[in-house]
């Protein structure tokens, strides 16, 4: 496995499951079959409403909890809840979360980073982090914060490489971890001329070639799937580098294209959307 290390020493996986989208049966089946396999990082989420499923997963896989780096977000609507740490620990089925996210720019946000902070000084998350922060949004916390985040979880992607926000990330040691790293189902990354080259020169598929070059621009990415064979195939790819200059033909295709465009209108909604947590 390879690493990225934040800003207070602590390292992270460079590539783990996600369960963004699955189910609560799918989750507990991805995450128990990936730890199996070799994964060491699984990412949830409040929102996901499938965190009991996740603590689930990671028990029936027989691995040591301090072998996985557990990593999961609280949702606007739990911000001014005093309990929401706790609670979110309880669902999991654990004592602390390695690293420890507010999930959008909603709300009361900057009372979940405050939740954030307390946890990280209580021992309850090793790491903490902002989802979805960009623009503005970072530029307003960065004068707010007493503890400066260890991540950002952000869209990214060979189209959409993130550019102007690396520039803050890189000022304080701040490290990015991928979502859609792979298109979000549109064909046409994928299809790249440049991936079916570089796969058929290391033996690898084009999203394998995708997934390598994140960890190579130094993000973690957590590509989620349900289908057993798709997450073996998105762990294979620590043994093979692409080179300087593929990376920077890959950085050619660099379009400034996101696919995922929030409005301040959904912000709203987020802040008054509750998340129906799965039972036990």
């Amino acid at each position: 496995m390879e690493y990225v290390v934040l800003n207070n020493g602590v390292k992270c996986p460079a590539i783990g499951i996600g369960t963004f989208m699955l189910t609560p049966k799918e989750a507990e089946n991805s995450v128990r079959e990936a730890l199996k396999m070799g994964y060491q990082l699984v990412d949830t989420a409040n929102a996901y409403v499938n965190e009991r499923a996740v603590g689930r997963g990671i028990q029936e896989s027989g691995v040591k909890r301090e072998e996985v780096f557990l990593s999961t977000k609280l949702w606007p609507s739990e911000y001014e809840n005093e309990n929401a740490v706790q609670e979110t620990l309880d669902r999991l089925g654990v004592d602390y979360v390695d690293l420890l996210y507010i999930h959008q720019p909603a709300g009361n946000w900057l009372a979940g980073y405050r939740q954030l902070e307390q946890a990280y000084k209580e021992g309850k998350a090793k790491a903490i982090g902002i989802s979805n922060f960009e623009g503005k949004y970072i530029d307003e916390l960065k004068g707010l914060w007493e503890i400066a985040p260890q991540f950002i979880q952000v869209e990214a992607h060979p189209y959409f490489t993130q550019q102007k926000l690396r520039k803050t990330l890189d000022q304080y040691g701040i490290k990015l971890m991928s979502w859609y790293p792979l298109g979000h189902g549109d064909k046409s990354l994928i299809e790249e001329p440049v991936f079916a080259k570089l796969g058929q020169k290391y033996g690898k598929t084009a999203a394998q070639v995708i997934l390598r070059w994140h960890t190579q621009m130094g993000f973690a990415v957590i590509p989620g799937s349900k289908n057993v064979d798709h997450i073996k195939d998105n762990l294979d790819i620590l043994d093979f580098a692409l080179t300087d200059e593929e990376m920077a033909e890959i950085a050619k295709l660099d379009k400034g294209n996101r696919y995922y465009h929030r409005t301040e209108e959904q912000l709203e909604q987020f802040a008054g959307w509750r998340p129906a947590f799965e039972v036990e």
